[in-house]
């Protein structure tokens, strides 16, 4: 199966305040029709009204609960089974491609918790995952910088770990996810099953 099934976009410059999290942001804002990822760098600041996580809506006591200076961010839209389930297990194996991708890049130890990636104790990133009756949605930022974020949450940023070429790693995620996710397609019409 062609790893071009999913569509990669740069987006260029765009802040992320939790809108694009919602079905066919792609499509409306971009033209981009289909499976996509799309990348892009800008600030993030996502109010009350736009959280998608109730455990941080209930937990959150500031009216940005989820910011940051600069981010680099990627937004995954599937339509083959809009199924919050298949959305969270896709959302490990995007978090687990950038984990690998950023050690390439920064030398650093990277750990993940769940959907979180962590270099030193310090929080590298946020990341959400949902689904609506026509398909299923992704949000994974990594802070570039610490600047900006919530009070009281140890965080780091890309640059401050030593990854200076975020162009290079969006692309590099990007790739990477779309060959993991065509190579279990491919693993699919390939299994005899019982």
């Amino acid at each position: 199966m062609e790893s071009s099934r999913i569509q990669i976009v740069d987006g260029g410059r765009l802040d992320y305040d939790g809108s694009q999290i919602k079905p066919l942001w792609a499509f409306r804002e971009l033209g981009v029709q289909g499976d996509s990822i799309v990348h892009f760098t800008g600030a993030m600041k996502v109010g009350r009204d736009e959280l998608v996580d109730i455990k941080d809506l209930r937990e959150g006591k500031e009216d940005f609960p989820i910011s940051s200076e600069e981010a680099l961010h990627f937004i995954v839209e599937h339509f083959d089974d809009p199924s919050l389930r298949l959305a969270y297990h896709r959302q490990r194996i995007l978090v687990n491609v950038a984990k690998e991708r950023i050690i390439d890049a920064g030398g650093v130890h990277v750990k993940r918790r769940a959907s979180d990636l962590y270099v030193g104790g310090r929080k590298l990133s946020v990341s959400v995952a949902t689904a609506s009756a026509s398909s299923s949605k992704i949000h994974l930022g990594l802070n570039i910088t610490s600047k900006g974020v919530p009070e009281g949450v140890r965080a780091t940023g890309l640059e401050e770990i030593g990854v200076k070429d975020t162009e290079s790693l969006a692309k590099g995620i990007s790739e990477a996810y779309v060959s993991e996710i065509a190579e279990i397609e491919e693993d699919i019409t390939k299994t005899r099953v019982f």
